[in-house]
């Protein structure tokens, strides 16, 4: 996750060598003569995040119980690659990927942590975990794309695909090297500047620069968890001394202790945009409340999650189906309800902003969602999409709020 910023939208730009992603101000709506998929969650431009999106919202329904509209679930299941890759979106999917087709590593593994949860798909997931094994570099990690440089939120959020399938991420190996050492190598030393954090890479000159979405998702990866997180599930509570990271449990520990000194003054964490205000990162506080929650840090989880209560549900609804999921991440990690999460049904907001689910009639919606529908909602945040901004590779960055990778606060 993290690759977050305060009103997750994504933006296509061309970048070479991007240092931190940043955050933007407004999705690409889709053209009029597009029309999306009816069973595609959220109303913005699906390029670059489609499959993301979908993965997460399928995903955070299944967490509350909601069973996902079948239509939701066979458009997510279309969208594979014969390969078993992912591409963010593929509009003709009766033709074939080619070399063009822009597959990754996190819409795949996001896909998977989603199918894997509903179950009945072993044949798509099976597929796609062999296409993510196929892409691990020789560290063990993964970068975004196929071939790229490990980063901690792509390596992260392929643990979780790969612990989802019935795989054991420790075993699953490239020239001797599992994706926690990947992780360890991206671990900041206790001393100095960022202690206990994760980067998100290392920089040009090699150097590991604290990034608090990079850390959010690093503790998750090392602990072998996903994007959901059972309540009163982790490892050691809050309070314990950063050490340094000889096993993945230590570097978890360390980076919860980084998270919760980030978060202590104003329960939230902080994105800041080039010639504007710093202002509060809501899709990193809710990746970040996730880690805690996994860690076993709940005092600052739950403080963490009450300002998002009082104060996430306009972003959310500005951000779209992505976003509510991460909300929906948070509560159910820390043991909330997010049916009623400061006064708002997370779940029926999410449910709104795709097809009807068996829970609900179809005509059914609420009183403010024709204007909700009318705003971006391809919004993200969690640390997954960092890998996008830093893929210089292919030309193409992508910036993400809060889920999309940024410096530390």
């Amino acid at each position: 996750m993290n690759v977050r910023r305060s009103a997750a939208v994504l933006a296509a730009v061309a970048v070479i060598g991007a240092a931190t992603p940043a955050a933007a101000d407004t999705t690409p709506s889709p053209s009029p003569s597009r029309a999306l998929p009816p069973a595609l969650y959220g109303d913005g431009d699906p390029q670059y995040d489609g499959v993301w999106r979908q993965s997460l919202a399928l995903l955070a329904l299944h967490t509350v119980g909601v069973e996902p509209a079948k239509a939701a679930v066979d458009w997510l299941t279309g969208q594979q690659c014969a390969d078993g890759s992912f591409a963010p979106y593929r509009a003709d999917t009766a033709a074939a990927c080619d070399a063009k087709t822009m597959v990754d590593t996190n819409q795949t593994a996001a896909a998977v942590q989603a199918l894997a949860a509903l179950g009945g798909h072993d044949d798509v997931t099976r597929k796609a975990v062999g296409w993510l094994k196929s892409a691990q570099n020789e560290d063990g990690g993964w970068g975004y794309t196929a071939g790229g440089a490990s980063d901690t939120n792509s390596t992260s959020v392929v643990i979780g695909a790969l612990a989802a399938a019935g795989e054991k991420p420790a075993e699953v190996k490239k020239d001797g090297k599992s994706p926690y050492d990947a992780l360890l190598e991206l671990a900041l030393p206790c001393e100095g500047d960022g202690a206990g954090a994760f980067a998100f890479q290392p920089d040009e000159k090699g150097g590991l620069v604290a990034n608090a979405d990079a850390t959010a998702a690093g503790v998750l990866g090392s602990l072998g968890a996903g994007l959901v997180v059972e309540p009163g599930k982790g490892g050691e509570a809050e309070g314990a001394a950063c050490e340094k990271a000889d096993t993945p449990e230590q570097a978890a520990a360390n980076g919860a202790a980084h998270l919760t000194d980030a978060l202590a003054e104003d329960g939230h964490l902080t994105s800041a945009l080039a010639g504007a205000e710093d202002q509060p990162d809501y899709g990193n506080t809710a990746d970040a409340v996730v880690a805690l929650a996994a860690q076993g840090a709940a005092e600052q989880a739950g403080k963490s999650l009450a300002w998002l209560e009082e104060n996430a549900a306009d972003w959310a609804a500005q951000s779209g189906p992505a976003a509510y999921a991460q909300l929906v991440f948070a509560a159910h990690a820390t043991g909330a309800d997010p049916r009623d999460f400061g006064g708002t049904d997370l779940v029926k907001r999410l449910g709104e902003t795709g097809p009807a689910a068996p829970e609900r009639t179809a005509g059914a919606k609420s009183d403010d969602q024709d204007e909700k529908k009318d705003e971006s909602d391809s919004g993200f945040g969690v640390w997954w999409f960092v890998g996008v901004c830093l893929v210089a590779g292919i030309g193409i960055g992508f910036l993400i709020s809060g889920r999309t990778k940024r410096q530390q606060p």
